[in-house]
């Protein structure tokens, strides 16, 4: 059935892709404010049908009382730990994702990461600006034959040993999950328990949603068995990790590095850990492509206007 325009009210509260824009005022009456405070949205939701978020915009229980008119939650992307899913189901609220869109951007950040923890690429580069020619000290070593360990084994950490793969490195899974044997089979990956992958691995990569399960999952107590000379890598969500923890396992050399798109608190202001030489940071980038981001647009534009038309 052809929905009528503006039969429902749209609020986009983050960054959006102009595709799905453009298909959402097609059809609804959208109002686009990628910046909103959260005193301005509990002030504005009362107002509209449908609420379209990312990571930045938190819809808590406050925000789904206060939307009286509320039928639709969408968040453009993987995780769902900024939306009160109780909250919203004890109204009846539709909420959707799009966990496929950023796949294989999160992989190639993640695959990125690696390069860069083994050449120095990110050293190499602040040297040179800095008036520095770093050539001696970054004598970095090669992906080939090294042991990545992934721990959860959905889209991504699938993506990224398919890709890790082709660099001729070695896997170890883990998963809280049964995993098909042809998907171990296809990257020759072998299925270890955790303590297992943390203890035989050249690189960790985190793949995870945040759960009461996975919350600061990698603690003390694993960070000290893993290698010396290892690597950690978080492009799944901060809290996954102890940041104090790391913080400490890095500064006493208990583990040689890290790579982290994800903090705790976002942005991670005052964070000691990204201070720390032996540390990349990026700003949750994981799924900041130009693919990734047109992708989930489409996806959950395609979600609303099916459960709308009904």
């Amino acid at each position: 059935m052809e929905l009528e325009r503006a039969k429902y009210k749209v609020l986009i509260c983050d960054s959006f892709a102009e595709n799905g824009i453009k298909r959402l005022e097609s059809r609804f009456d959208v109002t686009y404010l990628p910046k909103i405070t959260s005193q301005e949205l509990l002030n504005k939701i009362h107002d509209y049908d449908v609420v379209i978020v990312r990571g930045r915009t938190k819809i808590t229980k406050d925000v789904i009382e206060k939307g009286e008119k509320l039928k639709v939650i969408g968040r453009a992307g993987i995780g769902l730990d900024n939306i009160d899913l109780k909250a919203a189901e004890s109204k009846g609220i539709k909420v959707f994702n799009t966990p496929e869109s950023s796949t294989n951007a999160v992989a190639e950040l993640t695959i990125g990461l690696m390069i860069d923890l083994a050449r120095g690429i990110s050293k190499g580069d602040s040297g040179m600006k800095q008036g520095n020619w770093l050539k001696d000290e970054l004598i970095g070593f090669e992906l080939r034959g090294k042991t990545l360990g992934i721990i959860g084994m959905g889209r991504i950490g699938t993506q990224v040993a398919r890709l890790a793969k082709a660099f001729g490195m070695k896997i170890l899974v883990n998963d809280i999950v049964n995993l098909d044997e042809k998907i171990l089979n296809e990257f020759g990956a072998k299925l270890v328990s955790l303590d297992e992958l943390l203890s035989s691995s050249d690189f960790v990569s985190l793949h995870v949603t945040l759960t009461d399960e996975t919350y600061h999952m990698i603690n003390e107590e694993k960070l000290s068995k893993m290698k010396k000379n290892a690597y950690l890598i978080n492009t799944s969500r901060g809290s996954v990790i102890d940041e104090k923890a790391l913080l400490n396992a890095l500064k006493e050399g208990l583990i040689k590095g890290a790579a982290l798109d994800v903090f705790e608190i976002e942005p991670p202001v005052s964070n000691e850990l990204i201070k720390l030489h032996n540390i990349i940071a990026t700003p949750h980038i994981g799924a900041q492509t130009k693919e990734a981001q047109e992708l989930a647009a489409t996806l959950l534009v395609d979600k609303i206007i099916e459960t709308l038309s009904k």
